[in-house]
């Protein structure tokens, strides 16, 4: 087949990202995408992307979460998709990428990749949940995909494959539900995050529209407009609000790694 496939991450977050034929192929066959994404009978990720040249600048990234389903937006496989293209297919380091959301700039300096968002186009709207035997007040809103925001005390302790699926499927956040993130507030403007990710049905270890929406959260309620995040993996990501906070654009910075090319065997593409 022409084209290539590749293991990419971020911030832990990984994905298998095909190019040319590859990315046909993962724009429209889920099954493929379950099988690629299986971390017992496959390569293993949380999702998969296809990356296409679509001007000279401008590269069009669709995205299907481990469970074969189609998302309108995945921050960290945004970012993974820019340096792909820039690497890749040879698009200059300042692009825009296409994705099922929106058009977003990015900029691509080596390993390092940053996004500039849109605003959401609603406030974070305050929520009060039960489930999995408690209460549990945050906020609710939208980068690109539904986000659930959860201040906790307790972040290392508590147990995502008992709390996640309850809260995450909760009847209050829709018939889609939402991705859910349990925040804790730090020193020095950081703040710590966990991530429970649909599509995924399992913690990540960084969810990138999470690390945004718990930013918005924090910086409504006072925080700097500058804030340094760090998810379950350790690894260090920027949200910076441009211009005035609910309308301005919002940059979102992060490294990227490539992990390997890849050769599937006809086993593993078979259905």
């Amino acid at each position: 087949m022409s084209g290539r496939l590749y293991k990419v991450e971020a911030s832990g977050n990984d994905f298998v990202l095909g190019v040319g034929g590859w990315a046909q192929r993962l724009a429209a066959e889920p099954d493929l995408a379950r099988r690629l994404c299986d971390r017992r009978r496959g390569i293993g990720a949380d999702g998969v992307l296809a990356v296409e040249a679509a001007g000279p600048a401008r590269a069009r990234l669709r995205y299907r979460n481990a469970d074969g389903s189609p998302a309108l937006f995945c921050g960290n496989g945004t970012r993974c998709a820019a340096r792909a293209a820039v690497e890749l297919l040879g698009l200059p380091p300042q692009l825009a990428i296409a994705t099922d959301w929106v058009e977003l700039p990015a900029e691509v300096d080596g390993p390092l990749v940053t996004l500039v968002l849109p605003p959401p186009p609603r406030p974070a709207r305050a929520v009060e949940l039960t489930a999995a035997g408690r209460s549990w007040s945050g906020w609710l809103l939208e980068v690109g995909v539904p986000h659930l925001v959860l201040p906790v005390d307790e972040l290392e302790a508590l147990d995502l494959a008992q709390v996640g699926p309850p809260l995450r499927r909760h009847f209050e956040l829709g018939p889609e539900g939402a991705n859910v993130s349990f925040v804790r507030s730090g020193s020095a403007g950081e703040i710590a995050l966990r991530s429970f990710e649909r599509g995924v049905e399992a913690e990540t270890l960084c969810c990138g529209s999470g690390v945004v929406a718990a930013a918005l959260v924090a910086m409504a309620q006072g925080a700097p407009k500058r804030l340094v995040l760090r998810p379950r993996s350790g690894d260090r990501l920027t949200v910076e609000a441009l211009g005035n906070l609910g309308s301005g654009p919002l940059r979102f910075s992060g490294a990227t790694r490539f992990v390997a090319e890849l050769v599937p065997t006809a086993e593993l593409l078979s259905p």
